[in-house]
């Protein structure tokens, strides 16, 4: 379990996804939800979002500075800690949720990280946090959509794009599963909601979290990822995480 708080000022995040269950809370300001959806949602001060890994989004401030809160779970662990009927519900989508005391749970829990809690009581935490989330009901919703036959056809081009410390080419990666570079960048889009080399960026960044979290140095991760420099990586890292990566290592 990830904890973070920050207060931003303009707008820094590109639409990205997570590899994990994240739970976010404004706490000052208000902010705009946006992603591979109609609209944009507005949040409020107080609002608690909830956005299941592999969920695209972006979400930067509205009129001014903003506080808000995040935390980022291992998802099947937080399926785990609920023992519920509700879980396949509470992550089928990005989730809107205004209610007081869901927020100061959120707010609660995250003091409990910063503050070192024992596992056990994390864990209890985070049970009730969770229990709150699914029995409150949703302001607003965005249904999942992904396109699983779509991802199927699509694995052989996910592959290279992960694994490839080059940047593949669009036409040779289209090639490979029978598309133009439009049906692919168009397929891309419906099946992940990112277009090949900004999945493949977002990617990479959510295995520079890992790689760094198990105390690997920069110059290490912006080598192992096939960045072509330290700058390179930086920017990229920073325009996703809104944070460099010495901040982050902190």
């Amino acid at each position: 379990m990830e904890a973070r708080r920050s207060c931003q000022e303009n707008p820094c995040y590109k639409e990205h996804s997570h590899d994990a269950l994240s739970i976010g809370a404004v706490d000052t300001g208000a902010a705009r939800l946006s992603g591979p959806f109609e609209g944009r949602l507005r949040l409020a001060q107080g609002d608690v979002v909830v956005i299941p890994e592999g969920h695209v989004h972006a979400c930067n401030p509205y009129g001014g500075a903003w506080q808000y809160q995040m935390l980022h779970i291992d998802q099947p662990w937080a399926a785990s800690i609920m023992q519920s009927n509700t879980v396949d519900e509470l992550f089928d989508g990005i989730r809107v949720l205004r209610r007081p005391a869901l927020y100061r749970k959120v707010n609660e829990l995250i003091d409990a990280v910063f503050a070192d809690e024992a596992a056990d009581q994390l864990s209890h935490r985070l049970q009730a946090l969770l229990s709150g989330l699914s029995m409150t009901s949703t302001l607003h919703l965005v249904p999942s959509k992904t396109d699983s036959s779509m991802l199927n056809r699509l694995e052989p081009v996910l592959d290279r794009l992960r694994s490839d410390a080059t940047n593949p080419a669009i036409d040779e990666l289209a090639s490979s599963v029978g598309m133009s570079r439009y049906q692919l960048i168009r397929a891309m889009r419906r099946a992940t909601g990112l277009s090949p080399l900004a999945w493949r960026q977002n990617t990479r960044i959510a295995k520079a979290r890992r790689m760094l979290r198990s105390g690997l140095s920069i110059s290490e991760t912006a080598q192992a990822l096939g960045f072509t420099d330290q700058s390179h990586f930086h920017r990229v890292f920073r325009a996703h995480v809104s944070a460099t990566p010495g901040d982050y290592r902190r």
